[in-house]
């Protein structure tokens, strides 16, 4: 991916806590950067509770972002948005939830969640040219124009999320944030989804943030790939970097976890253990530190010395 192009999101020591009372608040995302260029997917991975969802949302400006800032197409979104600005956002930036049931409204049907977008934008010249489009997206997630007229309980996991993701997909957005769009279905449902969003990308060029657990998956569909744990990006890079040549232990740790279809390599695969309590890791005190090109860790001077040699 060439460095010399204008990233369409940048983010940039992005905050978010979440005050629960006078003396606690969560501190749920620390101070994270990175930048996603047109037409490439960028994919973040991490554990539960690692702040991946509520990156993605402070991004889409589900939540307010504590501080830092996000620029998106060119203007700052992590501020106080003008109407011209906040138009912008919702017409170019879409989001694919995770619970393919949850996010639909049972009481609409399919050709009105879908077409919500359209209406709300006046992106329709006509009943019939609001039809069209509805049918032609149907299509393009492997849906039949005739399942305009159901309600999302008449769908199975796999037809709902394609639901979704033609709703995300109809205001023909630069940017889709896909907030674990596949974690709620069965392996073959999701080889079938990534697979359909692969297709789409080419044909539209959009620009995917994927969000998820499965990290063979990650490495399937995306160009550059950023590890979160605790709030905090401790390793970026391509795909290739992170995965034959990872550097912080705690990517260490869930690149060993991947199972292998091999059962002779299998029984000879180990797992390597992290505990960030007894690692005497602070990422607080870590600074960003660039490995080779894009590869970046957060570690200070002599963890990234040791794991360096490591």
């Amino acid at each position: 991916m060439s460095e010399t192009r204008t990233p369409l999101l940048t983010v940039d020591n992005l905050v978010q806590h979440f005050p629960i009372s006078r003396s606690y608040t969560v501190k749920a995302v620390n101070g994270v950067s990175f930048h996603i260029y047109p037409g490439e997917t960028y994919g973040l991975v991490g554990e539960s509770g690692s702040g991946k969802t509520t990156i993605g949302r402070s991004i889409i400006r589900l939540y307010n972002p504590t501080s830092g800032t996000v620029t998106f197409n060119g203007k700052t979104i992590s501020g106080k948005m003008d109407s011209e600005t906040r138009n912008m956002l919702r017409e170019n930036m879409q989001m694919i939830f995770q619970d393919p049931m949850a996010s639909l409204n049972p009481r609409k049907k399919v050709a009105d969640i879908i077409g919500e977008g359209l209406d709300i934008h006046h992106r329709a010249t006509s009943r019939q040219d609001r039809a069209d489009q509805i049918s032609e997206m149907l299509k393009k997630v492997g849906l039949s124009p005739e399942h305009a007229a159901r309600y999302p309980h008449q769908f199975s996991g796999g037809q709902r999320q394609r639901v979704g993701i033609a709703r995300a997909l109809i205001m023909h957005p630069k940017l889709v944030i896909a907030d674990e769009c596949i974690s709620a279905l069965d392996v073959s449902i999701q080889a079938q989804v990534v697979n359909l969003m692969k297709d789409i990308q080419e044909e539209t060029g959009c620009a995917y943030l994927f969000i998820a657990h499965d990290l063979s998956m990650v490495k399937y569909i995306s160009d550059r790939i950023g590890v979160l744990h605790l709030g905090y990006l401790v390793e970026a890079g391509t795909k290739e970097e992170i995965f034959s040549h990872p550097i912080h232990p705690y990517t260490k740790s869930l690149l060993s976890a991947i199972p292998h279809p091999n059962p002779e390599v299998e029984k000879r695969r180990k797992s390597v253990t992290y505990d960030y309590r007894s690692s005497g890791i602070d990422y607080a005190k870590g600074t960003e530190h660039v490995v080779e090109g894009t590869h970046t860790v957060l570690a200070t001077d002599e963890e990234f010395n040791r794991w360096a040699k490591e």
